[in-house]
């Protein structure tokens, strides 16, 4: 088996050079790692460009910036793996979790996994009370469409059998990515499990990027999307 883990990044000059090391020392599973930069203007590009020649990553860089969905598109055209992972270009969730999130596929029992903030002991950092709010607020929404009983649907960690997520037309470019890939697994007849994960959240002048804007827009993709027949 081989994991394809994918990592959008956008101006995270910061952390993106961090996230791959840990990213290639996690030693469980034979993997590829897939960067996309999606046209960042700080100083990430030039630090992926340091990576080149590495043969564990395959660097893709977008002419423009077009968003997290669009970005995860462009990996997926060029993974290869078994299994697909999403991961963040921050510090914010951590690549120890890996094992725990692949073991539901590798034993056969799950065709999509999600990670969760919000289940299992793992450590969390305390941040935003309405942060939390609105992503338990959003999965709310979500499950009430889907009928699942996701308790983090905005997670960053999504993983996928290479067949599933290969077979399914995306079509958002931006966060929308999140709701709309859950609509459509919601829509199929799979296998879906769900992992508490780690998380070490970040302020806005840590370099957080998400806001209430892109949480209004959660709310039309989620009603979009389960409502949209095919």
């Amino acid at each position: 088996m081989k994991l394809s883990v994918i990592i959008p990044c956008f101006n995270e000059q910061d952390t993106v050079a961090v996230i791959l090391d840990r990213v290639k020392n996690e030693k469980t599973i034979e993997k590829e790692i897939i960067v996309v930069d999606d046209s960042s203007n700080d100083n990430s590009r030039k630090i992926l460009e340091n990576y080149k020649k590495d043969n564990e990553i395959k660097l893709i860089l977008n002419h423009q910036n077009r968003g997290k969905g669009y970005s995860v598109k462009q990996g997926l055209k060029e993974a290869t793996g078994d299994i697909i992972l999403i991961q963040d270009a921050d510090l914010e969730y951590s690549p120890s979790d890996y094992n725990n999130l692949i073991e539901p596929i590798l034993n056969n029992h799950a065709d999509v996994v999600y990670g969760s903030r919000f289940v299992g002991g793992q450590e969390t950092r305390v941040l935003y009370f309405w942060h939390t709010i609105g992503n338990k607020f959003l999965t709310l929404l979500s499950n009430m469409f889907t009928n699942l009983n996701l308790t983090d649907m905005e997670c960053c960690y999504k993983v996928f059998k290479k067949d599933v997520i290969k077979n399914i037309n995306l079509k958002e470019d931006g966060f929308g990515f999140e709701p709309e890939i859950t609509a459509k697994i919601s829509k199929q007849n799979l296998k879906i499990y769900e992992v508490g994960v780690k998380y070490f959240g970040r302020k806005y002048d840590e370099g957080k990027k998400i806001t209430w804007k892109d949480g209004l827009a959660a709310i039309y993709f989620i009603i979009y999307y389960n409502l949209k027949k095919n």
